[in-house]
């Protein structure tokens, strides 16, 4: 069976637009969702793969003006169904059979390898080798602090960062491809409601947001909010790394960027980013407690 879109149209004074698929099912788009996720240079950066479009720019009443869709198929299929079968070392070891394999997943969802062996970042580290002579600072920010003000600030907007789950994608290349995608909510508590965690990369906030459309528009203005407070200067501290130096910190905690710097052919600016799991950071730390303990 084809999924087709046979009509789109705008609902709730613009601010929603419905499109209408071949089987007779519908699906509820918001304004604010679509104008987050614009795909246009200004608002997308294609060759990471991420947003542009600050959470700062964006107007979270936005309307729609005017509809255009494009049709997509995807793959049906029922008991007459063959399973697609690949060898588990082809894939491995040669391009064309590791894209077979993975276009074959995405489109009818399942892909059978054969032949497999049987076998079975918390902490973030920046080195600074190169810096620029102007611009690149770096901005940091205390993200539990922010949250212990929004707490205070708006309740309903914290409630909803804490308790939302927000799809992430982060797409690229590091010394070999990757595309890696996580489910989060913006601001993780533990079982006595304290905050151990926070999960924000608007870049890699991905487009795909399954929640019902009434809390659509309400997570935005939450998120809004939590953002603004980011960008206070009551939070904000601003340093310049020099070559050589090395910042460890928790990127569970800290909100992390950098300010905007001239790039050219003379105008060069390298950190090298490496992560550790708390388990072996907390692990280290206790051995090194103890030692430290037992010399004195």
């Amino acid at each position: 069976m084809d999924c087709i879109i046979q009509k789109a149209e705008v609902l709730d004074g613009a601010h929603l637009m419905r499109i209408i698929w071949q089987d007779g099912t519908d699906s509820i788009y918001p304004a604010v969702w679509l104008r987050d996720n614009c795909q246009c240079p200004d608002c997308y950066l294609d060759s990471a793969k991420a947003r542009k479009l600050l959470i700062e720019a964006l107007d979270v009443y936005i309307g729609i003006k005017d509809l255009m869709f494009d049709r997509k198929k995807c793959q049906y299929w029922g008991s007459e169904f063959q399973l697609p079968t690949l060898d588990f070392e082809d894939v491995l070891k040669d391009d064309e059979h590791a894209y077979r394999w993975l276009s074959s997943l995405k489109k009818v969802g399942i892909v059978r390898l054969t032949g497999a062996a049987d076998k079975r970042g918390e902490v973030q580290l920046l080195h600074c080798i190169k810096q620029t002579v102007t611009g690149g600072e770096s901005e940091i920010v205390d993200g539990f602090n922010v949250c212990q003000k929004l707490k205070e600030k708006n309740p309903r907007a914290f409630q909803i960062l804490s308790s939302t789950f927000v799809d992430f994608t982060d797409i690229g290349v590091d010394y070999c491809d990757f595309s890696v995608q996580s489910k989060h909510k913006i601001i993780e508590l533990d079982d006595k409601d304290q905050v151990v965690r926070i999960n924000f990369n608007n870049a890699t906030r991905d487009t795909i947001f399954d929640v019902p459309v009434e809390r659509v528009q309400p997570f935005y203005a939450a998120l809004k909010e939590f953002v603004d407070l980011m960008n206070c200067k009551d939070f904000k501290v601003t340093f310049k790394m020099n070559p050589g130096d090395v910042i460890t910190f928790d990127n569970w905690r800290l909100l992390h960027g950098r300010r905007s710097y001239e790039a050219g052919t003379e105008i060069s600016r390298h950190l090298e980013g490496a992560y550790a799991d708390w388990d072996v950071v907390m692990s280290r730390l206790r051995i090194l407690r103890q030692s430290v303990q037992n010399r004195n």
